[in-house]
Formats: C-alpha cells, sequence, structure tokens
C-alpha cells in the first residue's frame, strides 16, 4: 500500500470517527460520547502512529545486536 492511499485511509477514518461523535452528540447521548471518546482517540492514535511506523527512518538504535560468540552465562 503505498503512501498516499495510507494517509487517505487514516484521514478518512479520523473523520468518521468525529463525524460520529457530533451526531450522537446532536441526538443527545452525550454521555455516550464520553464513555466511548477514550477508545476512539485510541483507534486514531495507533492508526496514526502505525502510518508513521512505516514511514519513518530507523536509526538503529535500541535494537540488540548479534552476539560475537562468546557466552557469558556461568
Amino acid at each position: 500500500m503505498d503512501i498516499k492511499k495510507i494517509v487517505t485511509t487514516v484521514v478518512l477514518v479520523t473523520m468518521v470517527v468525529f463525524a460520529w461523535s457530533v451526531v450522537m452528540t446532536a441526538m443527545g447521548h452525550v454521555s455516550v460520547v464520553a464513555w466511548l471518546a477514550p477508545a476512539l482517540a485510541l483507534t486514531v492514535q495507533q492508526i496514526i502512529r502505525a502510518t508513521r511506523s512505516r514511514t519513518a527512518p530507523t536509526s538503529g538504535h535500541g535494537t540488540v545486536g548479534a552476539s560475537d560468540g562468546e557466552d557469558t552465562a556461568p
């Protein structure tokens, strides 16, 4: 999947989530929106994080390297 399709999907999902929240609020279901808002925000955050991790360059820090053949265990 190319970056343009990923960004389009992220924007579309985010717009649907916020549109759903607006509709529920307009219908008088503010308590439902308040109860589900953290889950919806987490979903959007995870989609954005997944998109960034695919496109962000990696520095190599924090990776576990291969051992040089010496075993340090007793």
